[in-house]
């Protein structure tokens, strides 16, 4: 490997008896990360939840900043009112996400072992851990949880 790299041999022993630098700690410790939050989510997150699951908190400022500027030009939202019962939005979001991160994945051989992935993916998975952009990025566990401690003035 030396002679394809044009280095001595003692440079490069010398090179590797060096502690890594900063910029390559950090990168091992993110690499880390993101492995664990993939294992976490059940190895069905791409590379935007993973992203998210690992930004700073501090996304909410974004959110409140787009906020200000929707009034300040007097904009208006394009989402539908909180209780209408005609925007099946929720319903076709889950049913994509089961479908995409369950059902494709796998192969039953019986109706009543896909009733049991997908009870296990719904009470096991979706409900309490996979997080939500709608939920500040908390699974609806920990976002009720939330709400709960926010009600009590904790």
């Amino acid at each position: 490997m030396c002679r394809c790299l044009a280095v001595q041999p003692s440079g490069y022993y010398a090179w590797r008896k060096e502690p890594l630098s900063r910029r390559a700690c950090e990168d091992a410790r993110q690499t880390t990360l993101i492995r664990q939050a993939w294992n976490d989510s059940g190895r069905v997150y791409g590379y935007r939840k993973l992203h998210d699951d690992l930004l700073d908190q501090g996304s909410q400022f974004t959110s409140m900043d787009w906020t200000a500027f929707i009034r300040a030009h007097n904009l208006e939202h394009s989402m539908s009112r909180r209780g209408n019962c005609h925007d099946n939005a929720v319903a076709e979001s889950f049913f994509s996400s089961l479908k995409r991160e369950r059902i494709r994945r796998r192969t039953y051989k019986t109706r009543q072992e896909a009733r049991q992935d997908v009870f296990d993916y719904i009470e096991m998975f979706y409900n309490p851990v996979r997080k939500r952009v709608r939920n500040e990025m908390l699974s609806p566990v920990q976002f009720e949880q939330q709400q709960t401690l926010n009600d009590q003035g904790v």
